[in-house]
């Protein structure tokens, strides 16, 4: 019979259990300068990762990559539309808006002609061009002789007769321009027509 307190002998069954590995907790940082766990493989720096491994956290710069440089980017960007062209021809051209066109056009023509005259002839006569050519006209023919130049080219004879010129040419250039879009009809049923390139710039 034995005693409670009496130590067993080492080496038999009872002997003392020998002191068990400390086991680190799943996602604690390594200390620096550890040995690395037994059957782990270590990945060279800037290989790809393997297929279903964890993601890098986010923040992390990935291996290989200096601090203060951009990663590579990996969107290609979009290619450039390449610009579309079309070749057309006018085959015909409708009289009647080329005689509503030309008689607008030709109007305001003759309007830029009547106030184009009466602004010269006023700038003439402020300059004071008028009395210098009478007093050129009274020397050459004599003194005796009383020509006034503004009498014969007054504004308003001159407004009237830019106002005649510019009726006129509304109706010279309304005829005209229905006139050619005639010849251009029956031109273009030969030959085709006058070719256009458009495009989508």
């Amino acid at each position: 019979m034995s005693t409670p307190n009496t130590p067993r002998p080492a080496g038999g069954t009872g002997g003392t259990r020998p002191a068990a590995p400390r086991q680190t907790p799943v996602g604690a940082p390594r200390p620096a300068g550890a040995a690395p766990r037994p059957g782990t493989a270590q990945r060279p720096a800037g290989a790809p990762r393997p297929a279903g491994s964890a993601p890098r956290p986010a923040g992390q710069r990935p291996a290989g990559v200096p601090n203060g440089a951009r990663p590579q980017q990996l969107v290609r960007p979009a290619p450039k539309a390449k610009v579309r062209k079309a070749r057309l021809l006018i085959s015909k051209v409708d009289p009647w808006s080329v005689l509503k066109m030309a008689f607008l056009l030709s109007v305001a023509l003759g309007i830029v002609v009547v106030v184009a005259s009466v602004v010269f002839w006023t700038i003439l006569d402020l300059t004071g061009i008028f009395g210098t050519i009478n007093t050129l006209l009274a020397e050459i023919i004599g003194t005796e002789s009383s020509f006034d130049l503004t009498k014969i080219a007054s504004l308003g004879q001159v407004a009237s007769f830019a106002t005649i010129i510019a009726v006129v040419n509304v109706v010279l250039l309304t005829a005209l321009s229905m006139l050619a879009a005639v010849l251009y009809n029956l031109s273009s049923t030969l030959v085709g027509g006058i070719g256009v390139t458009l495009t989508d710039d």
